[in-house]
């Protein structure tokens, strides 16, 4: 389904980089913040899932060798 609506999404990608070449600061500044909310929770996710898997493991591993 991607692959049909391929231009609506280049037009997403020209509409942010004109945002960000023009020279309006707060806008500009607003943007990057933006990017980087949305990119932090995935990481965050991520991290906390492999720590409870970690944890998960390394007790399983202990109570084995009881």
């Amino acid at each position: 389904m991607l692959l049909l609506f391929v231009q609506i999404m280049n037009a997403q990608c020209a509409m942010c980089k004109a945002v960000v070449e023009s020279s309006n600061a707060p806008e500009a500044e607003g943007l990057n913040s933006g990017i980087l909310y949305l990119m932090v929770f995935p990481y965050l996710l991520v991290g906390v899932l492999f720590y409870f898997i970690f944890k998960s493991k390394r007790k399983n591993k202990t109570l084995t060798f009881l």
